[in-house]
């Protein structure tokens, strides 16, 4: 019997697709036509691959209407947020944009009479991109259009919850035109997976997951030298100093904390707050939060779906019931219909009296939950920003530039917001630390990491 996988919908609990898992003797295919595409790929200018980027955008644009409600069914987002394009469009853009410039050899500081000598940045060779279905596009587009333009050919093995979206870039590929091989949409088990990584035929991949998956990946790649792109868990902080501009730090810092249901890889799960602000800021955030509507994401009138699955939205419940058992003060406590035990319906949550003994403020949540804390100065507020496992982003609220960035300067983390956050700007790079993982994406220093450096000396006056 074959072996499938199913993608069970957060809406209703339908199995809303199903597909069987590739073979053994699909998946060597796979690789083989890869490895044979990427030669005859590498050999395409820069500005073509570029061309057949941009036709593969335009495809998947075009798609919009269906996908929209296909990524509701599956992942739970509601359909009035539209679908991710407008962040796939910037991403794509920029990095055909800077390609030429990013990939183009590296002339030797020292000039030699008599001597040509330069780095040139070679394609990796077969990428295999794992991604996760919290955007299920966005994360998907920061390594393959990169890992396209720079000569590569790419595998996509995507998250079983979004099972579908490897199947829209096939046909969005299809349309641009891309020649056969370059680009695969493959379904595997966790064990295929591995077994793959192990292989010593892929040289390189990315994955964004937990950080049990990144260890993982990590073991199954032991051994072959591949190289890794890891983006892991996160616990993203806020500080929000006494000059703050309160209305907007209210706003974004909800919308930080709650859109996608938490579902963030930079969302905010933590703040803390000046004393001298604390009780202005709370009163505000409180009263924005009341203003989600939590329901069906298929209509209109929902801002907030359920989370992908059950079992994340348990997990929040038992952060915040321990969170309570320990002196925490919750203060939405909205009634959701279906809001119970295995279920993925869930209203956002803010806790206050919170500390860091709580897993709430220590633990990924990844769900609509947020803890305050009131803090007396920048030392800390800085102390608590870096008491953490994790380091993705951290966003600092004040209208003192300077002061953010000493502040910013201090604070373990691979992005340093200033009155934003939940964003990815495409030129500049996307990277972790501490167990957030390790590489980068996107920006010019994203090609590096999809590249080989190829040293060439050349003595020309003989």
């Amino acid at each position: 019997m074959t072996e499938t996988v199913k993608l069970k919908s957060p809406i209703d609990g339908s199995i809303y697709a199903e597909r069987p898992i590739a073979t053994d003797q699909a998946i060597n295919a796979a690789v083989e036509r890869a490895k044979a595409a990427q030669e005859r790929w590498a050999q395409v200018s820069i500005v073509e691959r570029g061309k057949y980027m941009l036709a593969m955008l335009e495809a998947l644009v075009a798609m919009t209407d269906e996908i929209v409600p296909e990524i509701a069914w599956q992942m739970g987002r509601p359909v009035r947020y539209g679908g991710e394009f407008g962040g796939v469009k910037e991403r794509t853009n920029y990095m055909v944009e800077i390609a030429e410039q990013a990939l183009k050899p590296v002339p030797a500081s020292n000039p030699k009479d008599g001597f040509r000598r330069y780095v040139k940045k070679d394609p990796l060779g077969v990428v295999m991109v794992i991604a996760p279905w919290n955007y299920p596009y966005l994360t998907a587009v920061n390594t393959i259009v990169p890992a396209l333009m720079a000569g590569n050919a790419v595998i996509l093995k995507h998250a079983a919850q979004t099972l579908l979206v490897g199947e829209r870039f096939s046909q969005a590929f299809d349309k641009a035109g891309l020649p056969k091989g370059v680009f695969q949409n493959v379904v595997l088990n966790h064990a295929q997976t591995e077994k793959l990584l192990g292989s010593g035929k892929i040289d390189h991949v990315n994955f964004t997951g937990s950080v049990g998956g990144g260890r993982a990946i990590e073991k199954a790649a032991a051994g072959t030298f591949m190289t890794l792109g890891l983006e892991l868990g996160g616990k993203d902080p806020a500080y929000v100093l006494s000059d703050a501009k309160m209305d907007h730090a209210v706003a974004n810092l909800v919308d930080g904390a709650f859109f996608n249901s938490g579902q963030c890889c930079c969302g905010i799960e933590r703040i803390y707050v000046h004393e001298k602000v604390y009780d202005e800021f709370v009163e505000g955030f409180i009263a924005e939060t009341r203003n989600y509507v939590v329901g069906n994401p298929l209509e209109q009138a929902t801002t907030m779906g359920p989370m992908a699955q059950a079992r994340f939205a348990d997990l929040i419940r038992e952060q915040k019931a321990e969170a309570l058992r320990k002196g925490a003060v919750a203060h939405i406590n909205m009634k959701v219909a279906n809001d119970k035990a295995g279920s993925p319906y869930l209203a956002p949550e803010v806790l206050t009296g919170v500390d860091h003994q709580m897993s709430v403020m220590r633990e990924e949540s990844f769900g609509p939950i947020v803890g305050i804390m009131k803090v007396r100065n920048d030392e800390e507020a800085i102390a608590l920003m870096n008491d953490s496992p994790y380091g993705l982003t951290a966003s600092i609220w004040t209208r003192d530039t300077e002061h953010a960035v000493a502040i910013g300067d201090r604070v373990e983390t691979g992005t340093v917001f200033m009155n934003r956050c939940d964003y990815l700007d495409p030129a500049l790079v996307w990277t972790g630390v501490k167990d957030t993982g390790k590489g980068v994406a996107l920006s010019a220093l994203g090609y590096d990491n999809l590249t080989r450096p190829k040293s060439f000396h050349l003595r020309e006056a003989i």
